[in-house]
């Protein structure tokens, strides 16, 4: 990978994690307030509206969109999992030191 492409990655890396977190303050903000269940369902519900979304705004015509919704929840599965697993893993490193919510 050239020095260029590779700053591009890890700018592009920094950024997506700069995102992610400030989902996760505001999530943990409304975690004061309201069921942490009701907040994680709510950033499942976002996500999903989301995505299906951006998935509608890159087609380029309702008959494309139609064609390509299988395909598109099959690759926002996948990356939910993969993502999913790999934090999972990581909590297993840090359960002691995890948020405490009542249950």
């Amino acid at each position: 990978m050239s020095d260029n492409k590779q700053s591009k990655q890890i700018a592009a890396d920094k950024d997506f994690i700069r995102v992610a977190d400030l989902f996760i303050n505001q999530a943990n903000k409304e975690c004061e307030n309201s069921d942490h269940q009701l907040v994680n369902a709510s950033l499942l519900y976002a996500s999903a509206r989301f995505s299906s979304f951006i998935t509608a705004a890159m087609a380029e015509n309702k008959e494309t969109y139609e064609q390509g919704i299988d395909k598109a929840i099959e690759f926002y599965l996948l990356e939910f999992e993969k993502m999913l697993k790999e934090h999972m893993q990581q909590y297993k490193v840090v359960f002691d030191k995890k948020p405490q919510y009542p249950h």
